[in-house]
């Protein structure tokens, strides 16, 4: 297993760049809302109304991605800290350290992770 003072670096790091687009994200969402509160948008006959509705969605659907990804962080420090982490919670053995390189928050080995329902 990686050592624990480079895996709660390599997480904090990650939590930090989850929280600035969070952030942004967020502001992005807010803009969207402030400029259509301006304007009397009838999404279903004004012909830009459908194009703001998909916008605000997709940053909607964005943000929530993110916040979902800081809480899956969050979960790998406490793993860290009980000892738990890079053990794929399915079989019990260690998942690869390459797999963390890319998936930090991983709970599953790339084999029981391929097994899951999409």
């Amino acid at each position: 297993m990686p050592q624990n003072a480079a895996v709660e670096e390599r997480l904090a790091a990650e939590r930090a760049a989850t929280l600035t687009q969070i952030d942004a994200l967020t502001r992005d969402f807010q803009s969207i809302v402030d400029a259509n509160a301006l304007v009397a948008v009838d999404d279903e006959h004004d012909p830009d109304g459908s194009s703001t509705a998909f916008e605000r969605a997709h940053v909607s659907s964005l943000l929530n991605q993110a916040r979902l990804h800081l809480e899956h962080l969050d979960e790998a420090l406490v793993r860290l800290r009980e000892g738990r982490y890079g053990i794929c919670e399915r079989c019990g053995v260690e998942i690869p350290a390459e797999r963390l390189e890319i998936r930090p928050a991983s709970t599953r080995c790339v084999g029981c992770a391929g097994a899951e329902p999409r």
